[in-house]
């Protein structure tokens, strides 16, 4: 006997954990966001009103020593899912980042400062409902000696930002001709041709010297018979334990990676509920392993996912 199954799929980079506090929730982060404890972060999340039963949250993340790194909204209360503006700041309080997020798709104009204040960038979204991320134009570019490079859409950009450095042509907004660039983690070179914003071909080393060639950037991890086939098999596979059956309703969210050889590994469950469903949501999830891994400018490389598992009456 089961229960009716219901499940969505996301991308969700940081997850949550959190401690006890009477209206609010708080969760502790390292250096490179994964889940700390109070005797070791260097950043934490407050999540206002987590106890109580909303649309969206207001979320705020901030520096060890309590300035102010993010306030948004997010429509989840365990792990962000961002709707509406989210705006980032330097540790010196200056802005960072002003940004609008739909169903946690970046979308409009993203404005970006250096850390001194002077403006850095205005990048434009737009939606594309077939593509997983939203396609970005480059309206306005200062580079770091404050000099305008790309002025209405047109111009010079090169950027090095957080271990990414890239350069090129930009035409009406989209990359156009060469490119080149580099990345440290994971660490490879590449170069690229554009034609009319679209990715032509491109050619990267990776840290072991081995090239690779593809015609697209990015490519996410998906199952090899479809998203379909995936869900069908959760919701045939999950058995309800004799404890929960009848009972025990509500929502599952556990983490996994898709390793670079498409397998799964290191699940984890985030907020579960118990009476042996948590135990049972790993175990049929490991036992799916027809994964095609995702790729990064050719390059195999490990994506987290979450899935959300709901336990209906």
């Amino acid at each position: 006997m089961k229960s009716n199954l219901h499940l969505a799929l996301l991308f969700l980079i940081p997850f949550l954990s959190f401690s006890q506090s009477p209206v609010s929730k708080i969760v502790y982060f390292d250096s490179i966001w994964k889940e700390s404890t109070e005797d070791n972060y260097k950043y934490y999340r407050i999540i206002k009103d987590y106890y109580s039963d909303k649309n969206i949250y207001n979320v705020f993340d901030y520096y060890k020593s309590g300035t102010l790194e993010m306030a948004g909204t997010s429509t989840n209360k365990d792990y962000l899912v961002k709707e509406g503006q989210f705006v980032y700041y330097y540790e010196n309080g200056n802005k960072k980042t002003v940004s609008k997020y739909i169903k946690s798709r970046l979308s409009g104009k993203q404005y970006h400062w250096y850390e001194n204040g002077q403006p850095k960038s205005e990048i434009e979204y737009l939606e594309n409902e077939k593509e997983i991320s939203s396609e970005s134009k480059i309206n306005q570019f200062w580079n770091a000696e404050h000099v305008q490079t790309v002025i209405d859409g047109n111009g010079d950009y090169e950027d090095s930002n957080e271990g990414f450095f890239e350069s090129g042509k930009i035409k009406d907004g989209f990359h156009e001709g060469n490119w080149k660039g580099r990345s440290k983690k994971p660490n490879y070179t590449f170069v690229e041709n554009y034609e009319n914003g679209k990715l032509i071909s491109g050619i990267s080393i990776d840290s072991s010297n081995i090239e690779h060639i593809y015609k697209k950037a990015y490519q996410y991890p998906a199952p090899k018979k479809g998203m379909n086939n995936f869900y069908s098999y959760i919701g045939k596979s999950m058995r309800i334990p004799n404890a929960a059956r009848n009972t025990v309703f509500g929502k599952i969210y556990l983490t996994f990676v898709i390793e670079t050889d498409g397998s799964i590994v290191e699940t984890k469950i985030i907020k579960g509920l118990g009476y042996g469903l948590d135990e049972e949501a790993i175990r049929v999830l490991k036992k799916y392993k027809e994964w095609v891994p995702g790729v990064m400018r050719g390059i195999p490389v490990r994506v987290l996912y979450s899935l959300p598992i709901t336990i209906a009456k």
